[in-house]
């Protein structure tokens, strides 16, 4: 007697059924990240301007009362803050852009494979250590009587500085120029790792047709290097301003108080003075003026193509 087994009926889903799950499967793969930012990011900015739009103190609770002067009186007093901030930051973004450009077509054309990942892992490592300790070697670096002082009292280097008003005293610590090496030495790999993503996709043949038509080196970087190269430029000089742009540590610790940033001003708000609406209210400032100069570098730089 053989014994027959009759296979389980297969669920056929109607075919007009499969488009529509079809097209709901990438909005459920977004939901993850829609309400991590929804949470982490949305909720903190509403309550954010809420708080910018409250008066009163921390003894006697804040209340929102829509007080928009905060805006005004927030930034009539630390327009210099900005002024600083914006400034140190344009500085240590070209400086990056200088140190990095060449580093970055170094490991990209001209290092062997093995010393190109050498190259790259010094360049990551300073990822290791604490941003304060790296900005607190600095002030061991520039002290007054050190080696680095020395060398460019030596070189009347300094004498320059303080006619540019970069150091005062013929000294580096607690001077704009302390504070602009502290910015880029630790936003110097924010530019390095997207400058050599965009060359290393370059085909070196390119360089060769260059050279066929008899274009001189200078001539193949200004033609097709550096234009081919642009979207890691303007990724890493965003990757590089932004932040330094709102970063209060090198200022704190490499600067004065005449060199305090809008991150120091915010800081200071928030967790000394306790003036949460005025804190509040300069975050805001300084996010809606970085999105502006953002979308005004964006559009001139003619890319939007981002490495």
């Amino acid at each position: 007697m053989t014994a027959t087994t009759e296979a389980a009926p297969t669920q056929v889903i109607p075919l007009q059924e499969r488009p529509a799950r079809r097209r709901l499967t990438p909005y459920w793969l977004l939901l993850p990240g829609l309400a991590w930012l929804v949470v982490f990011f949305v909720v903190p900015m509403v309550y954010q301007a809420s708080t910018s739009l409250q008066t009163g103190s921390l003894e006697q609770g804040f209340r929102l009362t829509w007080h928009f002067s905060t805006y005004w009186d927030a930034l009539s007093e630390y327009k210099w803050h900005f002024v600083r901030s914006f400034g140190f930051s344009a500085i240590a973004t070209l400086l990056c852009l200088a140190i990095g450009y060449p580093l970055a077509y170094t490991i990209a054309f001209k290092a062997s494979k093995r010393w190109r990942n050498v190259i790259l892992i010094l360049v990551i490592a300073p990822f290791f250590t604490s941003f304060l300790i790296r900005t607190l070697a600095w002030k061991t670096i520039l002290s007054d009587g050190g080696p680095v002082v020395e060398t460019l009292n030596a070189l009347h280097l300094l004498t320059v500085t303080d006619a540019l008003g970069l150091t005062t005293g013929q000294r580096l610590l607690a001077t704009p120029l302390a504070v602009i090496c502290g910015l880029t030495y630790n936003f110097l790999p924010f530019m390095i790792l997207p400058l050599y993503t965009s060359l290393e996709r370059i085909d070196p043949r390119l360089h060769e047709a260059a050279g066929d038509l008899y274009a001189r080196p200078f001539t193949t970087f200004r033609k097709v290097t550096f234009p081919i190269s642009l979207p890691g430029v303007v990724a890493g000089t965003l990757l590089t301003f932004i932040p330094a742009s709102g970063d209060y540590i090198n200022a704190q610790l490499l600067g004065s108080p005449s060199e305090q940033m809008i991150g120091n001003a915010i800081q200071k708000q928030f967790l000394n003075v306790l003036d949460y609406p005025t804190a509040a209210a300069l975050s805001f400032i300084l996010m809606a003026l970085i999105l502006g100069m953002v979308t005004v570098y964006m559009r001139k730089a003619g890319t939007e193509e981002l490495v």
